[in-house]
């Protein structure tokens, strides 16, 4: 019954990662996401770095979104993303793996599969190119999504 915590190295080096330590004996509930961002006009489902990234693109464009951060993925808090989702009725899903082949697509799959009748758009996905990450900074930058990737595709989905 082996368990990996995989973490994010960018994460590691970030101001806004830092908290004290929690109480002996705390854990991250296992299959329980968290409300990073509450709103009423869209869900944004995501993970690890991309929290950070969607926080932002909701603050710099105003928008009135829930920001859920799943913390896990195998298994991922499916009554939390279906509660939103009812409440907004628009959805996307961000993260840094590839679209083709990404886990943000079961993600997406499995919305279109349960919601469908809540939905008053499509679910949308932002994700890496389908290539592998460049070391190189500027090429990892135009890679990776980022706060512009996120609120373009926000706007898009709530014109839609």
């Amino acid at each position: 019954d082996p368990v990996l915590f995989l973490e994010h190295k960018h994460l590691l080096r970030q101001p806004y990662t830092r908290d004290p330590y929690p109480d002996e004996g705390y854990v991250i509930p296992f299959g329980r996401g968290r409300l990073a961002a509450e709103g009423d006009d869209l869900t944004i489902v995501t993970w690890g770095a991309t929290v950070q990234k969607s926080l932002q693109a909701v603050e710099q464009g105003g928008l009135s979104a829930d920001v859920i951060d799943l913390r896990t993925l195998v298994p991922w808090d499916q009554e939390l993303v279906a509660e939103s989702v009812r409440k907004t009725s628009r959805v996307m899903v961000v993260h840094e793996d590839v679209r083709r082949g990404g886990f943000g697509g079961e993600i997406a799959a499995w919305i279109a599969d349960e919601l469908f009748w809540d939905l008053d758009a499509p679910v949308a996905r932002v994700a890496a190119k389908d290539c592998h990450v460049a070391y190189e900074p500027t090429l990892e930058y135009a890679i990776l999504p980022q706060v512009e990737d996120i609120l373009d595709t926000a706007r898009s989905l709530l014109a839609a």
